[in-house]
């Protein structure tokens, strides 16, 4: 037999590592696999499960290394290197992106460079949830070291360059030699390590790598050993460079720029800003070089003030700034209007009298009323802590439908603004208004009012249809003062962390609204069905059509009255409008027929719309929410999908419902037919799709959600103590429509 010839390594390893941080993972893999990698490698060192799902869709493509939850960068970084084949390494953290056409331009550039150069510095772009692709500050200076590859005493500026790993690739042999340093979780050390570490650095002044920076307020505040571990990084990095003067000098000079940076942000205690000042000024001391000038005006009496150890005065100064700037403030925004004035004192009076720990505030779809997870939130709350008391919002109009003794407020009034002055618990399946303030020991409980298939909020910025008219900006402050986020399933977990970057605590209890078609029995389900007039042995469909952010109103979908006569009289279609309409079916005299012969019910207004799921013998919806909260159930559902291109186009959405439906779909109004009108809508195929649409979208619904939530937010009990969430196959729902009938 001929010899097989040696597999030819690549010029560059592409080393993929870490978390899937807020579902940005997906689209880095899939930009690297639509692209030919010309004498490139992917490696992707993926940190838990969700990385590793992730990762796994793109084998045998790419080498996935799965690695445990609680792995580190560095260890990941280490694992992928490890692995690695090419002769030049490029990290790229799963949270950031690469360019189009990155990859083989950097194996190009490495692979032509001599032995002696140990590191290729890239431009990259800057991306956050506001914009992508914002040029960076490296580039002009790149630009000037030009192409020829040099020594960084020679150009010690180019440490001033952002210190990522990922602008930067490393010779493997180099990377291997120095990795017990490399190695390590702090980055920017390891960044700046590389550059101090290499005999000869070239540049590449083309974008090479995307630096998303996520949120602040979305990561956990740092420690104090965090905030310490920034003067222990540049007293380790100058230690390096005694006796390179030029070099030393650049990275003084960034040590100091960094530490008063980090001083002059909010929020840190007064002990550990005492603390850090004072290694900051003891590393200055120590490491300041010979002859050096301090810049003129305030910065360089911040810098003398740092480097004399003088805490008190440095303090003086930035009180004086921040006094001054707070002035300028007030000037520009102006007086506010008379009634504003009124609230506000009203509401600021009611904020300096003490929290009431026993009063709860709830408010479900903007005020509409006692609904959705808040009202199954409220029910168990008065069963397991009595001596909470709710009050809901109510706008005017919605009070007069209220249950019978239920205290509300209406909004604006003075009751409204002193019950949410002074209630420890708000609660909202949407959020507050801007002007309520998070005071110290209150709790906000967002229980959010569907699983998401369209993109939500941040995410909406790419989708003008979706983002018309939204102040993202103030949405992310009100997000801002969520503590707890409830949840139905890991995909609604993940895309609200994605789509909502902030600190709060994911509650995975699963929907409380859901709770009640696990615990409704035979009884509850033919009441539904009496109060709703489906005589027993007739088939109740519920049509449920969702919102289209491209479309100025309502345009029906369906020809109902043709529906309606196609499918018989044993059938009887329950149709309802999505809240931003009044109907989802417009007035005729066919239909007029129809319902007054009781084969179709207008039941757009009819409240709870958990009751005319439990009525339904099957659900007909298009990308509605109600979806995934009807397949609890395990009853027949099929999609109506005739402008799913168009939708996904506007709207944006964060999976395939094409791919991954709960049972049959329907593109036109004739398929739909067809499949009601045969054993498509509930064969053995449909029930297949559903038993996976549950098993991923049902995951935390088991009946027992509202008592999780509750005695985790109201009792205070901890994780471990609530009722474990039974698997989806140990569960039983609420009987169908025939089995109620005959039991």
């Amino acid at each position: 037999m001929p010899e097989t010839a040696p597999e030819t390594a690549p010029d560059l390893s592409v080393i993929v590592h870490g978390r899937n941080v807020q579902d940005h993972l997906p689209a880095l893999l899939d930009s690297l696999d639509a692209h030919p990698l010309t004498g490139a490698e992917v490696i992707v060192a993926a940190v838990g499960d969700w990385a590793r799902e992730v990762a796994e869709r793109h084998a045998p493509a790419f080498t996935v290394l799965p690695l445990p939850d609680g792995a580190g960068d560095a260890a990941a970084r280490s694992a992928g290197a490890a692995r690695a084949r090419g002769r030049w390494l490029h990290f790229v953290h799963a949270k950031d992106g690469l360019p189009v056409g990155a990859p083989p331009a950097v194996a190009e550039r490495a692979g032509a460079l001599p032995d002696a150069v140990e590191v290729l510095l890239l431009d990259h772009v800057r991306s956050s949830w506001r914009a992508s692709g914002l040029p960076s500050p490296d580039g002009p200076r790149l630009a000037r070291a030009g192409r020829t590859d040099l020594a960084l005493d020679d150009r010690a500026g180019l440490l001033r360059l952002t210190p990522l790993l990922g602008n930067r690739a490393v010779r493997a042999a180099f990377w291997r030699a120095h990795e017990r340093l490399l190695t390590t979780e702090d980055e920017p050390f390891a960044a700046y390590a590389a550059l101090l570490l290499a005999d000869r650095v070239a540049c590449l002044p083309h974008p090479a790598y995307e630096d998303r920076r996520l949120r602040p307020e979305s990561l956990p505040p740092p420690t104090p050993a965090e905030r310490y571990a920034l003067v222990d990084r540049y007293e380790a990095l100058l230690g390096l460079t005694a006796d390179r003067p030029a070099v030393h000098g650049v990275l003084y000079d960034l040590m100091i720029r960094d530490c008063l940076h980090t001083f002059a942000r909010a929020g840190m205690p007064d002990d550990v800003a005492r603390e850090f000042f004072h290694r900051a000024s003891v590393t200055a001391r120590r490491h300041r070089p010979e002859g050096l000038r301090r810049p003129a005006g305030l910065e360089g009496v911040r810098r003398s003030l740092l480097e004399e150890g003088a805490y008190g005065t440095y303090r003086a100064l930035q009180t004086a700034s921040h006094a001054r700037r707070g002035v300028r403030s007030a000037v520009h925004t102006g007086r506010r209007r008379a009634g504003t004035r009124l609230h506000t004192l009203q509401y600021r009076a009611a904020l300096a009298r003490p929290l009431d720990p026993h009063l709860a505030v709830f408010s479900a779809y903007w005020n509409r009323g006692v609904a959705c997870n808040p009202a199954a939130i409220a029910a168990k709350l008065a069963e397991l802590a009595p001596g909470v008391h709710p009050v809901w919002v109510v706008t005017a109009q919605g009070a007069a439908l209220l249950p019978p003794g239920t205290d509300h407020v209406v909004p604006g009034t003075r009751r409204y603004w002193e019950v949410l002055a002074r209630a420890k618990y708000l609660v909202n399946n949407v959020n507050f208004p801007d002007a309520v303030v998070k005071r110290p020991g209150t709790v906000h409980l967002q229980t959010h009012h569907g699983t998401p298939l369209k993109r939500m909020g941040v995410d909406q910025l790419p989708y003008p249809a979706a983002a018309r008219g939204l102040d993202f900006q103030a949405l992310l402050e009100r997000v801002d003062k969520w503590d707890f986020s409830v949840s139905a399933n890991s995909h609604s977990t993940r895309m609200w962390q994605r789509a909502y970057p902030s600190r709060h605590l994911s509650l995975d209890h699963g929907y409380p609204r859901n709770d009640v078609y696990y615990t409704a029995g035979p009884a509850e389900v033919r009441a539904a069905r009496e109060r709703l007039g489906i005589a027993p042995g007739r088939r109740a469909v519920l049509y449920a059509p969702t919102h289209r952010d491209y479309e100025a109103g309502w345009t029906p979908r369906l020809d109902l009255a043709a529906l309606a006569d196609r499918l018989g009289e044993e059938t009887v279609l329950l149709v309802r409008a999505h809240y931003f309409y009044d109907s989802a079916a417009a007035p005729s005299a066919p239909l007029a027929g129809l319902r007054r012969a009781g084969r179709l019910v207008d039941v757009s207004s009819y409240e709870p719309v958990e009751e005319l799921c439990l009525a339904a013998d099957a659900l007909v919806t298009d990308y509605s929410s109600i979806m995934f909260d009807y397949a609890n159930l395990d009853r027949p559902i099929v999609i109506h999908a005739d402008d799913w291109e168009t939708y996904r186009t506007t709207r944006g959405v964060y999976f395939d419902l094409m791919a991954e439906a709960p049972g049959p779909v329907a593109r036109t109004q004739a398929e739909l037919t067809e499949i009601l009108a045969s054993d498509a809508w509930h064969d053995e195929r449909a029930t297949k799709a559903r038993t996976a649409f549950r098993r991923r979208f049902c995951e935390y619904d088991d009946g027992r959600a509202a008592e999780r939530v509750v005695r985790r937010v109201f009792l205070g009990e901890d994780e471990r103590t609530l009722p474990p969430v039974l698997p989806v196959e140990d569960r039983t729902p609420a009987p169908s429509p025939e089995e109620a009938t005959s039991s």
